[in-house]
């Protein structure tokens, strides 16, 4: 009987249900108990997807399993803060889960303590007084005597410190890391570390493709979800410490009194988690709900209704981030509607909020109204000039290239061109670009690319990880942003795998120097297994994948050459909208002579923007990265590449190549069944073969349509395509999700 209760004991950890841990272990068995053991066995080897990277499984090798067991019996948590419960908790579901047994809680004999540093005692002090400097958010986990034994001590300077180190502990004993000997630092590498949510008030997601939004703003504040504490908790494991809650298109409703009390209701939940709420501000917002007749940021009227806006909601929410805004950019209101420039009216925000320690994130995604020589060049071009002009509380927020979160693009200028003003990356997560929620895209591959670009701005190695963190230009407020792929999908992202790229994100927000492969590896084993046998081979699919949609998508620097409106599937063909740069031919420049947009001095001279090794060394097509070839030159069809093969030899090679890595990944899934939940490998092996079918249709109507320009045999190896090149252009999806519908 005892094995037996150890046996269900185990079994309903997995379920992380403590109700029938006690109704199932202190309670009489009868006789049929183990058919329902059985039954409870099958639901505990079932992947709570609600429960992200946060997965806790049962630690099965015995060996770890012991060791843990014998080093952790106590906690002692030395703090009256907020969020103590939220540290008691997290440690107390974790250990639980992962070794089947409670701690106990209490001040004197743990082998756990966690306390903020000036509330050590005077042995535990002189025990961390060599360790470097720490950061507000930043915390030590280090093994030190005391007594008879050893003890782990987590520590820092603030509650958060104690929270993030906290979730870092958890992290290793999932990882199944050896708890001796312990002697870890860590200090968040940026200040501002947030999701964007591009979320409507009426819970439609801009670019969303996981369901609606998260936030039920017509029944807040009175009903708090559990979500949101959900929600919380994920982004404090990954160490976020903010969100802004509305889209960047904004409604100027969300700074009304009635839409204020909601906001504060989240920002009471997410404070224990040491997250911040921000708000995207609409530039004309004193005229649509503040009775104004203009918003121009000179105007003293404008200024005194931003002033008072503020400390409405600073009275509210103590705490409150700042504002986000998107001006002058796709229709939205801006400075420049009153002849006044970008730095004028980020400084009238930022002095509003600047009593309250507010900061204004200004987005540099701008882009004429008139007819642009270059999109790729406007933001630089707008931008430059203010270089040092804004207000100390101002961060420009920018994308990570200078067109629009694409497949691939090298990093925006801007991050070698302004060196006075704090700049802060905007990545998107969301897979606007890159299949939206149907095919497997691992990110952080994405990000550390640009993370690692070199700017050459003070030197080799002068990344643009040095320019964010300040390493370069010594700005103190330092911060980065994810746009949210999260929504009302019981697994929060639609596709299983786009869970890691939210956990990337917050990963490399925390350290921008991570690299992808150790951020897969992590996530793997969090999730799933820590098994070699799947950790191994999941790895090198996670790091393949960005590469094939590249391939089958945009290879060889093409870019833009997405279907109209809604991005999803192939449309090179788009022409004829309303601006020029609004269409893909724009883009590529597909003529009889040659394919790609000529950014050098003999063209839009876009390319003069960046650091002159870079200028120099993309200047020619034979010295210009082959990843970014067709994106700095119109390259004639017959040109060798490096390889001895023309252009559109090796254009249709990475087309075809990114298809069979897509078949690559689906052999390599079919064998790691026996590693994940029934439901989570079924739901993949659909997306997957879905993906293959996109990466086909992609194929075959893009080679279909630059063949036209080309005049050249298609090679042996692209296989006949299904249809002709009509239909491809023929297909039309309206109700694509990420787009509001209309049924005009």
């Amino acid at each position: 009987m005892t094995e037996l209760k150890q046996f269900a004991e185990n079994i309903i950890i997995k379920t992380k249900s403590l109700s029938l841990v006690t109704h199932l272990i202190l309670k009489p068995m009868p006789k049929f108990s183990f058919l329902l053991l059985l039954l409870l066995f099958n639901l505990g080897n079932a992947q709570n997807t609600r429960n992200l990277w946060l997965q806790y499984d049962l630690v099965t090798d015995p060996v770890v399993l012991r060791t843990y067991k014998e080093q952790l019996n106590a906690v002692n948590i030395r703090s009256a803060a907020l969020n103590k419960h939220v540290i008691q908790d997290e440690l107390q579901t974790g250990i639980l889960s992962m070794l089947g047994k409670h701690l106990s809680f209490t001040s004197s004999n743990a082998e756990v303590v966690i306390a903020k540093l000036k509330d050590l005692d005077a042995n535990e002090k002189q025990q961390v007084s060599k360790t470097p400097k720490l950061e507000s958010d930043g915390y030590i986990i280090k093994t030190i005597p005391k007594g008879s034994k050893d003890v782990i001590l987590i520590s820092g300077l603030s509650d958060n410190s104690l929270l993030y180190g906290t979730f870092h502990f958890l992290r290793l004993l999932q990882l199944h890391e050896s708890l001796s000997d312990l002697d870890l630092v860590e200090n968040p590498k940026l200040s501002i570390r947030i999701l964007n949510h591009w979320d409507n008030l009426d819970r439609t997601v801009e670019r969303g493709y996981a369901g609606f939004s998260i936030w039920d703003w017509h029944h807040l504040p009175g009903l708090i979800k559990k979500e949101y504490i959900e929600y919380a908790r994920a982004n404090a494991s990954i160490g976020l410490n903010g969100t802004v809650l509305n889209n960047v298109n904004a409604s100027a409703y969300i700074l009304q009194n009635e839409y204020l009390d909601k906001v504060k209701a989240l920002a009471d939940v997410f404070r224990p988690y040491g997250i911040k709420v921000y708000l995207t501000a609409r530039f004309s917002a004193p005229i649509e709900i503040g009775g104004l007749d203009t918003a121009d940021p000179l105007s003293s009227e404008v200024q005194r209704w931003w002033k008072d806006k503020a400390d409405e909601i600073y009275n509210l929410i103590p705490d409150f981030g700042g504002f986000l805004v998107k001006a002058n950019s796709e229709g939205q209101p801006g400075p420049n509607n009153y002849g006044r420039s970008h730095v004028e009216g980020a400084n009238m925000l930022a002095d509003a909020l600047a009593p309250h320690q507010g900061v204004v994130m200004w987005r540099a995604f701008v882009y004429s109204d008139e007819k642009p020589e270059d999109r790729a060049k406007q933001a630089y071009t707008e931008f430059i000039p203010f270089d040092g002009d804004f207000k100390d509380n101002v961060l420009l927020q920018v994308k990570n290239g200078p067109i629009d979160f694409q497949p691939r693009e090298p990093f925006h200028p801007l991050f070698s061109g302004m060196q006075k003003t704090p700049l802060m990356m905007e990545f998107q997560i969301t897979q606007e670009y890159l299949g939206g929620m149907s095919h497997l895209v691992f990110l952080p591959q994405l990000f550390e690319e640009t993370l690692q670009s070199d700017t050459f701005i003070k030197g080799k190695n002068s990344t643009v990880s040095k320019v964010l963190v300040g390493d370069l230009s010594g700005q103190k407020v330092t911060g980065i942003a994810g746009v949210s792929n999260i929504g009302t999908a019981r697994n929060w992202t639609g596709h299983p795998f786009a869970q890691a790229n939210w956990f990337g994100f917050g990963r490399l927000a925390w350290n921008p120097d991570l690299t992808a492969k150790a951020i897969a590896e992590e996530w793997l084993k969090m999730t799933f297994s820590t098994d070699p046998d799947f950790v191994e081979p999941m790895s090198t699919l996670l790091l393949n994948s960005r590469e094939a949609v590249v391939n089958y998508m945009t290879p060889l620097g093409l870019h833009h050459i997405m279907a109209e409106g809604h991005h999803q599937g192939p449309g090179p063909w788009v022409d004829g909208l309303a601006r020029e740069d609004w269409t893909s031919v724009y883009y590529h420049k597909a003529d009889s002579l040659g394919l790609g947009f000529d950014r050098t001095a003999s063209g839009s001279d876009a390319l003069s923007q960046y650091g002159t090794e870079i200028e120099k060394a993309y200047s020619k097509i034979e010295t210009t990265p082959e990843k970014y070839l067709l994106w700095f030159h119109h390259v004639p069809w017959d040109y060798k590449l490096k390889n001895g093969h023309t252009l559109w030899y090796n254009l249709a090679r990475h087309y075809q190549d990114g298809v069979l890595k897509v078949e690559d990944m689906i052999s390599t899934w079919e064998q790691m069944q026996p590693y994940v939940d029934e439901y989570v490998f079924r739901q993949t092996q659909m997306l997957l073969n879905i993906q293959l079918k996109e990466s086909k249709w992609w194929r075959d109507a893009c080679l279909l349509y630059f063949q036209q320009f080309s005049n050249m045999e298609m090679p042996a190896f692209i296989p006949h395509a299904k249809h002709a090149l009509d239909y491809y252009k023929s297909i039309q999806r309206p109700y694509a999700p990420g787009i509001k519908p209309s049924w005009d």
